[in-house]
């Protein structure tokens, strides 16, 4: 039986907005950790038989199949193609599972799988507000379809966490002292040096510039509400931020053949779907059908990546799965470390084999909220 084994996995620091990244092309900043990846591995870029690359709001420099540019701005083989793919902020969690499919179909040997952006130059949501001069102020706007089936019902990812808060009946508090809890996890990896194998330096930029150091639960608790009625506040969000990550996907022939030693496997790949307007809820169903596809309960699981959007998102999955808080997130998540959404599904992958492999801890499962009602589920079993 084929099998997707990971070779490496690794990330950029991830910047704040209007930080240490922003002037950085999304072309150069992808073509960095697809050099670094390689050059670790010890692999010819000539070898490689496609990248896959996530990227959101693909306009400006972000346009033009950003993984073919980054792959042409490192200086590699015009002759290995590339290609970019958009399922919101699980991009490059799908362009790893694109990957992996492909090895295991036998269709490739050696994949890039990553992702990049920088929403300092590019903000969220520019590839929707591109369409106004065309007369299409939303990307549901026109649709019978939709409209038919979801009326006009507003579709905002701040509404959806009020929503999911008030359904799972999450206090402010409690959700605040969730996100307290990833500044400090965060704090401390960073301080224990927990990251270092994992980040590749831009230049003089070696970590993460999310967390805040400074912050407690009072300043969380004197912060408005992002809508009006609402619990949620910017202190419970993912920070808006830039980066880049990438992994190196290979067959057991491509394995042996250029003599590369595995650091884990694809144990189980799916993705799954819910209800748009609740928006951040498909992590939930994602991951019963994940274990039950892979014949696991959710005990079964060492350590858990989920992305942290918003704190409810997290809090209803837990909730909703029975998941150890205490292996969720172990090194803080994206309301401290920050979310360049095109990269940060292989981002979260890099950090859970890395604290596998730490904790010699054996199965890891990822997941996150993708918009339209999205989610996509990775089992990784770390290689002995």
């Amino acid at each position: 039986m084929s099998e997707a084994y990971i070779v490496d996995a690794i990330r950029t620091p991830v910047a704040r907005r209007g930080g240490a990244l922003s002037k950085m092309h999304s072309a150069d900043l992808g073509a960095h950790v697809i050099e670094a990846l390689l050059g670790r591995a010890d692999v010819d870029p000539i070898e490689v038989d496609d990248v896959i690359f996530g990227c959101v709001d693909t306009v400006g420099p972000q346009a033009g199949d950003i993984a073919r540019t980054a792959w042409l701005a490192a200086g590699f083989p015009e002759e290995v193609p590339g290609v970019t793919v958009d399922r919101q902020c699980g991009s490059s969690q799908q362009a790893l599972h694109f990957a992996a499919q492909a090895v295991l179909s036998e269709t490739a040997d050696l994949v890039v799988a990553g992702g990049v952006q920088n929403m300092s130059q590019i903000p969220i949501g520019a590839a929707m507000t591109a369409g106004e001069r065309f007369g299409f102020p939303t990307p549901f706007e026109g649709s019978s379809g939709w409209s038919h089936r979801y009326g006009e019902e507003e579709i905002s990812q701040f509404r959806a966490a009020d929503l999911i808060a008030a359904r799972w009946e999450l206090s402010r508090e409690e959700l605040e002292q969730f996100a307290l809890r990833s500044h400090t996890r965060a704090g401390s990896a960073i301080d224990e040096g927990r990251f270092e194998w994992e980040i590749t330096p831009v230049g003089d930029v070696r970590h993460d510039e999310g967390p805040r150091r400074d912050t407690s639960a009072e300043k969380m608790a004197a912060l408005e509400p992002l809508r009006e009625g609402g619990c949620v506040t910017a202190a419970m969000a993912s920070q808006i931020s830039d980066g880049a990550s990438a992994v190196l996907v290979a067959s057991g022939r491509a394995v042996a053949e250029h003599r590369l030693t595995p650091r884990g496997r694809i144990h189980h790949l799916s993705a799954r779907g819910a209800d748009p307007i609740y928006m951040l809820t498909a992590p939930i169903r994602a991951t019963r059908h994940a274990l039950e596809r892979a014949g696991m309960d959710i005990g079964d699981i060492d350590l858990f990546e989920v992305n942290e959007a918003f704190a409810p998102v997290v809090l209803a999955w837990a909730k909703s799965t029975g998941a150890d808080l205490d292996r969720v997130n172990v090194n803080g998540g994206g309301i401290a470390l920050g979310h360049p959404i095109g990269a940060t599904g292989t981002k979260l992958f890099a950090t859970l084999l890395h604290e596998l492999e730490r904790t010699g801890s054996r199965f890891g499962l990822q997941t996150m909220c993708e918009g339209g009602g999205q989610a996509n589920v990775t089992i990784i079993e770390r290689c002995s």
